[in-house]
């Protein structure tokens, strides 16, 4: 090999992938509503659909990345594994569903023939990766996982999400010795889900960045304001940062420098997770935060950084939205990137953006963080 293909680091990823997740089918309709109005030619795919992650898996196969990946099989999560963060009321509610035959459990969210099993795939999946991380076999891993989960709460689906593959994760890590987990959400949407199962937990430290798009429903009653911080022993864990639209790039790294990065190195946390969604790029049919591929680099960077610091480098990655089939696909090419510290961008943007101000953005960052001086112990 001649140096101009040889690597730029001897470091690899560990994704974890299982083909069963494809068999997840949300059907077709006006967006998510899976309705026809009649009036239509062509009626296009429910956003969170095979194509998405297809693409995902093939940019790591053969884009330029692929000399640092190591592919992994995933399984299917055992119902014993699922009752360590949802109740066995939920998970009862989901295998009936199944043996009907389907059924929608809330707007936007239908479990289907082969969603069942595919829902399983993604919460063992993920469990892979993090016990990978945990029995010393590498030092990050990425579960590329569908159908999303950091919505689901544990209790009920919501936002297209059944099982939380992340907070599952989470859990194992800290049934597994580890005293103090930091989970980083950058998906579009708040993971209300991950938040709700240990919003009264100082043992994991949440952090959402997310659009200011509020409740949307009984699936959904969290708000994801600055003034949800968690309760009783959790108060002051729960972090979240709403964001204005249009934040992009810079408004994103200004956030993390003054509001992520001081959290993290007060909590001092054993392991991190990553959640990511690319739903927050500039082309996301389901956001409106404008990241590019160099946002979304960036924040692998800050993020691979804390983890090297804190954690001895542990990291798990764990996939939830992105629904432009194209640049979501482009934009977790960057993410890994970053993760993997790469001093050189492997993948230009195939896209053009507009120009940013980030003069809100920096205004919303600055008013949050003087709210948590006030109220949140890790930040007085």
């Amino acid at each position: 090999m001649d140096s101009s293909t040889s690597p730029l680091t001897s470091e690899r990823i560990d994704v974890f992938w299982e083909e069963g997740m494809l068999k997840h089918y949300t059907g077709t309709g006006v967006f998510d509503t899976l309705t026809d109005p009649g009036f239509l030619e062509v009626l296009e795919k429910h956003p969170e659909n095979s194509d998405r992650v297809k693409n995902m898996v093939s940019i790591l196969k053969k884009g330029p990345i692929s000399q640092y990946i190591s592919w992994n099989a995933g399984r299917l999560a055992l119902i014993s594994e699922l009752l360590t963060f949802h109740t066995q009321e939920y998970i009862d509610e989901l295998m009936q569903a199944d043996k009907d035959g389907g059924k929608i459990l809330c707007e936007g969210t239908i479990l289907n023939p082969g969603s069942w099993k595919a829902s399983l795939f993604a919460a063992g999946t993920t469990l892979s990766a993090m016990k990978h991380i945990l029995d010393g076999n590498g030092k990050i891993a990425y579960a590329l996982v569908r159908p999303p989960g950091h919505h689901a709460q544990p209790s009920r689906a919501d936002g297209y999400c059944f099982l939380n593959n992340a907070g599952l994760a989470v859990q194992l890590a800290l049934n597994s010795g580890c005293k103090k987990v930091a989970v980083i959400d950058i998906d579009v949407h708040y993971g209300n889900g991950t938040a709700e199962g240990f919003y009264r937990s100082d043992n994991v430290l949440t952090i959402s960045l997310h659009m200011n798009h509020g409740t949307w429903g009984p699936s959904h009653p969290q708000n994801g304001s600055v003034d949800e911080l968690g309760e009783g022993e959790g108060y002051g864990f729960n972090l979240n940062i709403p964001l204005p639209n249009g934040t992009g790039d810079r408004g994103y790294e200004y956030a993390m420098h003054e509001l992520v990065i001081p959290a993290v190195q007060k909590f001092e946390p054993d392991i991190m997770v990553l959640v990511v969604g690319q739903d927050s790029s500039a082309f996301d049919p389901n956001g409106r935060l404008c990241l590019t591929m160099e946002g979304y680099r960036e924040i692998g960077r800050i993020v691979r950084k804390l983890a090297d610091k804190h954690t001895v480098g542990r990291l798990l990655i764990v996939q939830e939205g992105g629904y432009h089939v194209t640049y979501a696909a482009y934009c977790l090419h960057a993410t890994l990137e970053g993760a993997l510290s790469l001093p050189l961008s492997l993948l230009s943007d195939p896209l053009a953006y507009y120009p940013e101000d980030e003069a809100l953005a920096v205004k919303v960052v600055d008013s949050i963080k003087q709210c948590w001086k006030d109220n949140v112990l890790l930040f007085k």
